[in-house]
C-alpha cells in the first residue's frame, strides 16, 4: 500500500472572519450566546476581533453591501458555517432568537438558525459540557472527498455555488485568515495546490481563492 506523502503546513489559523454590515451588533450577539470577548486593542471601523476562550479567533469584517446568504438556497449560499456545542438545544434556541437570531430548521440533535447578520449555524447537543463552546467551522464545497483534519470540517453540497470576491453579485460570507513567515514561498505554496491569487493585497496580506472559490488570506506579521 502506498500513501501520499505528508505536505508541510503552508500557513496556521489565525482567524475565522464573517463579514456583516453592522459588526458591533454582530460581536455583541456572539458575546452574549457564547461569552465569547473582544480582543482588547483589535477593533477598527471595519474590523472586530472576539475571542472565545478555548483557541478560536473570530473576526468580524464591516461590509455595507453585505447580501445575506437563504439557507439552503445555493442562489445565495451560505458557504460555511459554525457548529455550537450546548447541553440544551430547545434552550440555547430560545436563548439565541432572544437575541436576535432566526430559526431556520429544527432537528434531533440540532437546530438551524442564522444570526443577525444572516449567517446559519448549528446549536449541537452537548449534554456533557454546561457551557456553549464552538465545535469547529463547516466549509462548504463541491467534492468533500479530501476532508480536512477537525475542526474545520468540509460539507459536501449538491449545486455548489461559489462567491466571487469582491462581485457584490456573488457575495463572500466567511473567509479565513491564514498567518504566514514567508508571504512569498507561502503564496507559490498555495498556487500550486489549487489556490487561484485575487486582486487584494495591504500592507500584511493577500487574498486568494481556494479551489472551492472561497477567499482567504495569508497574513504576516510586519
Amino acid at each position: 500500500m502506498t500513501s501520499e506523502p505528508h505536505r508541510r503546513a503552508i500557513g496556521s489559523l489565525r482567524a475565522v472572519a464573517l463579514d456583516a454590515p453592522d459588526i458591533d451588533l454582530l460581536a455583541t450577539f456572539y458575546e452574549q450566546l457564547a461569552g465569547w470577548r473582544r480582543v482588547p486593542g483589535d477593533d477598527e471601523d471595519d474590523w472586530i476581533t472576539i475571542y472565545s476562550g478555548d483557541g478560536w479567533r473570530i473576526g468580524l469584517q464591516r461590509a455595507t453591501d453585505h447580501v445575506p446568504p437563504h439557507w439552503p438556497d445555493q442562489d445565495r449560499p451560505q458557504q460555511a458555517h459554525l457548529d455550537f456545542r450546548v447541553p440544551d438545544i430547545d434552550a440555547a434556541a430560545e436563548r439565541a432568537q432572544q437575541l436576535g437570531a432566526s430559526l431556520l430548521r429544527r432537528n434531533e440533535r440540532w437546530h438551524t438558525l442564522a444570526d443577525p447578520a444572516g449567517h446559519p449555524f448549528d446549536l449541537c447537543v452537548n449534554t456533557g459540557d454546561p457551557r456553549t463552546t464552538l465545535m469547529g467551522v463547516m466549509l462548504d464545497c463541491p467534492d468533500a472527498k479530501e476532508d480536512g483534519a477537525q475542526p474545520v470540517m468540509f460539507q459536501q453540497v449538491e449545486q455548489y455555488t461559489a462567491p466571487r470576491w469582491p462581485d457584490p453579485a456573488y457575495p463572500q460570507q466567511i473567509h479565513l485568515d491564514v498567518t504566514v513567515q514567508d508571504v512569498d514561498a507561502a503564496e507559490r505554496a498555495a498556487l500550486d495546490i489549487g489556490a487561484t491569487r485575487l486582486d487584494g493585497a495591504g500592507p500584511n496580506w493577500r487574498v486568494y481563492a481556494d479551489p472551492a472559490g472561497k477567499p482567504f488570506c495569508l497574513v504576516w506579521m510586519v
